[in-house]
């Protein structure tokens, strides 16, 4: 089974209330913290208004974070491109990716906040066609071409890249949530995909379905997709037992979900929770929730279950929130990169099988400590040491140490 990647995504999603210095700050400490512990992507998003998502330029923060890293892709989760002139957004990628000696994912959506799209004065009837009109045209200028046309949104006139992608392939990726449009995006254009409606029931259930969009749309305009290309996103917070991550998480799960989800955007069916015990029932132990609020074990399990309803996909990448402290948040992301990872990727199954058959078959190594009681015995002084011996734990790595107290019992008659 082809391994499956981890990534993590920053709305971001921050309580009004801290310094925006120390947020962004931190927000560039997470991708080092990632990037040390394997995660192989990080993505970061776009928003203009709510308070609670103030990154405005995702290019900006994760160029920032490419002086900070080496190895961990970067991707943009997501450009608004109903916002942008195309060219432009295709020149601050083209960029980026050089700055990062190549390792952006050019993710893009329609526009998630209506609020943004009443400031900038976007019809959100027009924001899914204009998003298509401009992946079509970006995609064209990577390719090297020189481009006139004039839409009804923008221009280009004798329009070609100066300086192309360092990437030979760089990957193109559009948001999905629970509506069709951004899986039949991918599939008409062969481009992958990022299901954020995967953090409710409603579109963990819906991803096979999903993707079948994709495929029929990829067959009706003779492309191809990949369920490798294919990410879900899911919320999680771990800890050492499931009462100390409940006890972590609840009070920011509380505030997040009543003055963010609720009280801001005014989420349909978000109701307000009364207390923090409610919110964390409910979100992730309640039938139908969504949210992995446990130990490892827990989301281990949570992984498995997606990954056999969906039917497969390649990068598993998690919301990053402040429920809990940016201490216990840093820590989740650690327990899920030592305990989560190697068990859904197995990289741990050959040594388990190695211990196992160690355990399992001593009746092979007696020999080797006849060897040694052999060369213990056969020297006088030896054999005195040995008499006056009291522990066994001689060699703490050690499998051949023999059994004193029936070796001295030997030796004494």
């Amino acid at each position: 089974m082809p391994r499956l990647k981890f990534g993590a995504f920053l709305a971001p999603h921050h309580p009004i209330g801290e310094n925006p210095l120390l947020q962004f700050r931190r927000d560039l400490d997470l991708v080092e913290h990632l990037e040390r512990l394997g995660y192989d992507e990080f993505w970061c998003g776009e928003h203009h208004s709510s308070g609670w998502e103030m990154i405005a330029s995702p290019e900006m923060f994760l160029a920032a974070a490419a002086e900070r890293t080496k190895r961990i892709k970067l991707a943009t989760g997501v450009v608004s491109l109903p916002y942008h002139h195309p060219f432009h957004v295709a020149q601050r990628i083209v960029q980026l990716d050089w700055m990062s000696g190549g390792r952006v994912i050019f993710g893009s959506g329609p526009g998630a906040l209506a609020s943004d799209a009443h400031a900038l004065g976007v019809d959100p009837m027009l924001q899914r066609d204009r998003q298509d009109e401009a992946i079509g045209v970006i995609r064209r200028l990577f390719g090297g071409e020189r481009i006139t046309m004039k839409s009804d949104w923008f221009e280009l006139n004798d329009a070609a890249l100066q300086l192309l992608p360092y990437q030979e392939d760089l990957p193109f990726a559009v948001a999905s949530q629970i509506s069709p449009s951004g899986m039949t995006l991918a599939g008409k254009h062969g481009i992958g995909i990022i299901s954020i409606g995967s953090l409710s029931e409603e579109g963990l259930n819906a991803l096979p379905t999903q993707w079948g969009f994709a495929e029929s749309a990829a067959a009706k305009h003779g492309r191809t997709v990949d369920r490798k290309n294919w990410r879900v996103l899911l919320s999680w917070h771990v800890a050492e037992t499931r009462e100390k991550a409940m006890e972590q998480a609840r009070d920011g799960l509380f505030r997040h979900h009543n003055e963010y989800i609720s009280a801001t955007l005014q989420r349909p069916g978000a109701k307000p929770f009364k207390t923090p015990e409610e919110a964390v029932e409910k979100m992730a132990y309640a039938p139908g929730a969504a949210a992995t609020i446990g130990t490892p074990d827990d989301l281990v399990e949570r992984i498995k279950a997606v990954l056999e309803v969906s039917g497969g996909f390649g990068t598993v990448v998690g919301f990053v929130h402040d429920w809990a402290n940016p201490e216990n948040t840093m820590r989740s992301w650690d327990m899920v990169a030592r305990y989560v990872v190697p068990e859904i990727n197995r990289y741990t199954a050959e040594l388990r099988k190695s211990r196992e058959f160690v355990a399992n078959n001593r009746e092979y190594f007696d020999r080797a400590k006849d060897a040694i009681m052999a060369k213990i015995t056969e020297n006088e002084a030896a054999a005195a040491a040995l008499a006056v011996t009291k522990s066994p734990m001689l060699a703490a790595s050690s499998s051949n140490v023999p059994d004193f107290d029936a070796v001295r019992k030997k030796l004494a008659g």
